[in-house]
């Protein structure tokens, strides 16, 4: 009898725990704004989580982009995107993104909720990689004027059809500016893009009639030229070839800003020549913030850690007075600003008229670190909230119908034994759903498929008991000594059926990836809850009845 009590006990207990643990609760999500924005909030509701094609969301599959350069090592590229990938997608406000990698080179990425397709995807490629470098003040591509037209010819340059005259007097231009602001330490200062200073420079035509010269227009300060958009596509094409880019001078190179500008009723976009090396990049970002200022607009100030902010300081130290770029993926960021004193470890990038959504992005994929690999986008797949809810409720309908068949099967064939049997399917349901809960599992539509199936698997073992039961009870034994011997016959065969099961779950689980995986957790949360409820608590439901009737009443079964 004192076994019975503590079977009883434990019991309940674990009703109690799986209660507990499918109580409605307040729980911290983060959802978006009409504006692009994310906040978080609290809500309360069952601590189930939804899965992509529940809840709706989207599916990207990317791989490694090997066409600019090829990949020497993939295993190692493979792992260093992917932990750039789960780090900018935990940032994003997607509630359990499922990010993992599918063969060799391929990444697979779910995200429930989102319907923002375009900004997903953009999220995921962006390289987002930062430089800082210095504005050439040596005028050094001006005396490889006429070689690089040289070169030109070679490749196929053409003189354009009326040169373009040079812009007078450029205007103070903010745009994306890239604005360094005041450090951490005494000596740190603002430095900023001295506009009128640069429009009184010198700003004559360097053209020479080349067919690469003669795209270029000088601009208001050392190192800054002018393209009109109209040519921008022969400049670009001009930079990207190796032979051409042999021709700059050494040590230099030649970047797009970002913006544009116009003059006398035609845009123009500025370049400007750097030194190759930068004095510093974005690998050593400790946080980035988006921020809106009354004056500035949009921006993301940034902060380096400690061996950036000394590096820092000590080349922004080295060049004061001269022009900085701010480089973000290749392009300059507006116009460069004027180092006035050493910097430290704080900066800001002002956006201009871009939103606060675009200065949330960009300070995300600041914090997460650029992809040390291209990516790009092999398969995308959306699917609606709608598809979700349809899914949910046709699983739920799938569940429900299962359940009452398999109870109307085992009460009409098994008779009081059957009602013992539902009752640790009852047992069996509870137990699988708060196991899912208490793991911080994600519910999908195949986890509603293992659902059902591991409910006929709950009850599969109850047939194996029942009918070994049956037998012994013919062969004219009491039902105590039919029930012991009825489960202990049936033990082994009960346990080879689950363990099987839950080993070929765990295999899924391993190497599956989103839809069956969830199959593999729901499967294997069903398996355990499964072999308990069958052996262990219909057990202690025959006890109770035994106990009851002392024996002496004939087992309907």
């Amino acid at each position: 009898m004192s076994n019975l009590k503590y079977r009883l006990a434990l019991i309940g207990v674990l009703i109690i725990a799986s209660v507990f643990a499918l109580l409605p609760r307040d729980v911290e999500e983060r959802r978006r704004r009409p504006d692009g924005t994310f906040f978080d909030t609290t809500v309360t509701r069952v601590p189930l989580k939804y899965g992509l094609d529940l809840q709706g969301g989207m599916h990207l599959t990317l791989e490694l982009d090997d066409s600019k350069r090829p990949i020497t090592d993939k295993a190692q590229a493979i792992q260093q995107a992917l932990t750039v990938v789960r780090n900018r997608m935990d940032g994003f406000g997607v509630s359990e993104p499922v990010i993992q990698q599918a063969g060799a080179d391929r990444i697979i990425v779910e995200l429930p909720g989102v319907d923002d397709r375009e900004r997903a995807i953009d999220l995921v490629q962006d390289q987002a990689y930062l430089e800082f470098k210095i504005v050439d003040e040596s005028q050094a591509l001006e005396r490889v004027l006429p070689r690089l037209d040289q070169v030109a010819r070679q490749i196929g340059g053409t003189v354009p059809a009326q040169t373009q005259q040079a812009p007078s007097q450029p205007s103070a231009r903010r745009g994306l500016e890239g604005l360094l602001t005041s450090g951490d330490t005494a000596g740190d200062t603002t430095a900023v893009a001295s506009a009128d200073s640069a429009a009184t420079r010198d700003t004559a035509a360097s053209a020479t009639g080349g067919p690469f010269s003669s795209l270029l227009q000088q601009g208001g300060m050392p190192g800054e030229y002018y393209v009109a958009v109209a040519n921008e596509t022969r400049v670009t094409n001009l930079l990207a070839n190796p032979t051409f880019r042999q021709a700059l001078p050494p040590g230099k190179e030649m970047l797009f800003g970002n913006d544009t500008t116009r003059i006398a009723n035609e845009l123009y976009r500025a370049v400007y020549v750097v030194d190759s090396r930068p004095i510093i990049t974005g690998d050593y970002i400790k946080s980035a913030t988006p921020q809106q200022d009354p004056l500035e607009g949009t921006l993301v100030q940034f902060e380096l850690n400690n061996e950036g902010g000394r590096r820092f300081r000590m080349e922004t130290g080295r060049n004061i007075q001269r022009e900085m770029a701010i480089i973000l993926d290749g392009r300059v960021m507006g116009r460069p600003p004027t180092i006035q004193s050493a910097i430290g470890t704080r900066g800001q990038i002002t956006m201009g008229g871009r939103d606060l959504q675009a200065a949330q992005d960009l300070a995300l994929v600041l914090r997460a670190g650029a992809l040390p690999t291209p990516l790009r986008v092999a398969e995308v797949r959306t699917i609606g909230p709608s598809l979700g809810q349809d899914a949910i409720r046709r699983g739920i309908e799938a569940g429900l119908l299962g359940i009452a068949m398999v109870i109307l099967i085992m009460v009409v064939y098994y008779r009081f034994s059957g009602v013992l049997a539902v009752g640790g399917l009852a047992f069996y349901g509870l137990t699988t759903l708060a196991f899912l809960a208490a793991f911080d599992a994600t519910l999908t539509l195949p986890g509603i498929a293992g659902f059902i199936l591991s409910i006929g698997m709950a009850v599969d073992a109850n047939f194996l008991q029942f009918e070994r039961i049956r037998e012994e009870l013919d062969r004219g034994k009491t039902p105590r000594l039919a029930i012991d011997e009825g489960f202990r016959i049936s033990w082994s065969a009960i346990i080879d059926t689950h363990v099987t099961t839950a080993l070929t779950a765990a295999v899924l689980y391993q190497y599956g990836t989103g839809p069956v995986k969830g199959f593999a957790v729901t499967l294997i949360a069903g398996v355990a809850s499964s072999l308990v409820s069958s052996v262990f608590v219909v057990r202690t439901l025959f006890q109770v009845w035994l106990a009851r009737t002392r024996g002496n009443q004939a087992l309907s079964i």
